[in-house]
C-alpha cells in the first residue's frame, strides 16, 4: 500500500485509540451524576431538573465518540451466517463492500449533523424541557463523533483492501514507524 495510506491508517487509528480510551472513563462521570441526582432526590427531597438530560447528553457523547474506537477494536456486533465459512480474502472483500455502504451512510449522517449544528448555533436552539439547555454543544460533540467514525471507516476500508490483496497494514505501519515503509 502507498505510504500515504499507511500513514493515514496509523494516525487515524492512533487518534481514535486516544479519544476512545479517554471517553471510556466518561461512564464514571455519568454514574456520579446519576448517583448525585438519586441522593439529592431521596435524602434531601430536592430533585434535580437537569440530571437526566445531562446523563442523556453524556451517553450520546459516550457512544458516538467511542464508536470509532469500538470499530477499531472489532467490538461491534456482527451477524455470522456465512462469514466464518469464507476464506480470509473473501471476508476482506465483503468487509470492504459493507464498509463502503457504511461510509455512504456516515457521509449522509455527517451532512445532516453539520446542518443541524449550524441551525442550533445560528438560532440558539434549546431543548423543550423545563431545564431548557442549549443544544449546540451536544450537537457539536455528536457531529464530531460521526466524523471520527467516518475517518475510522475509511481506515478500515484501507485495511480490508490491503487484507484482500494479501497485505497487512499492521506490518506496514510497523515498517513506517521504523522508517522502512513502502
Amino acid at each position: 500500500m502507498p505510504r500515504i495510506i499507511t500513514l493515514y491508517v496509523r494516525w487515524v487509528d492512533a487518534f481514535n485509540r486516544v479519544v476512545g480510551r479517554i471517553v471510556m472513563f466518561m461512564i464514571f462521570v455519568m454514574i456520579g451524576v446519576l448517583l448525585y441526582a438519586s441522593v439529592s432526590r431521596t435524602a434531601f427531597n430536592a430533585p434535580l431538573i437537569w440530571s437526566i438530560e445531562v446523563s442523556q447528553f453524556m451517553l450520546a457523547a459516550y457512544y458516538l465518540l467511542g464508536g470509532a474506537y469500538a470499530m477499531q477494536m472489532g467490538a461491534h456486533v456482527r451477524m455470522d451466517l456465512f462469514y466464518s465459512r469464507w476464506s480470509d480474502r473473501t471476508r476482506a472483500w465483503v468487509d470492504a463492500l459493507t464498509i463502503l455502504l457504511l461510509i455512504v451512510f456516515l457521509g449522509a449522517l455527517l451532512t445532516g449533523g453539520i446542518s443541524s449544528t449550524e441551525y442550533a448555533l445560528r438560532y440558539g436552539e434549546k431543548s423543550y424541557t423545563s431545564w431548557a439547555p442549549r443544544l449546540a454543544p451536544i450537537k457539536i460533540v455528536m457531529t464530531f463523533g460521526v466524523f471520527l467514525m467516518l475517518l475510522q471507516s475509511v481506515s478500515t476500508l484501507f485495511k480490508d483492501i490491503a487484507r484482500a490483496r494479501g497485505v497487512s497494514l499492521d506490518r506496514a505501519n510497523a515498517s513506517v514507524e521504523r522508517g522502512t515503509g513502502e
